[in-house]
């Protein structure tokens, strides 16, 4: 898994009849220290991370092994919003400190 924050949303219209219903997330990745990387993915969300959350994402054959994902064309898919990230002992991430 990595770690990830939103940054948005993605609509689409047209699309394949099984990814109907399914959220997309416009997904940031970040580094060790909590620094945006320069790197960005879309991925399904089933967990309703909102705009800025940092999120779980799972990505490859194992974003198709939750729920009924299995028949999905789904890359990546948010799995978790993170409440806290320690690192050596020190807070690098605390949600209830981001409102």
């Amino acid at each position: 898994m990595q770690i990830a924050k939103v940054r948005g949303t993605v609509v689409s219209t047209y699309k394949d009849p099984s990814l109907r219903g399914v959220k997309f997330l416009f997904l940031q990745y970040l580094n060790d220290a909590g620094e945006p990387l320069p790197k960005y993915e879309v991925a399904a969300d089933i967990v309703g991370a909102g705009i800025n959350e940092w999120v779980l994402v799972s990505r490859g054959s194992a974003a198709r092994q939750v729920g009924e994902s299995d028949k999905r064309p789904i890359d990546a898919m948010v799995v978790g919003i993170i409440d806290t990230v320690s690192v050596d002992n020190s807070m690098l991430y605390s949600k209830k400190d981001q409102y």
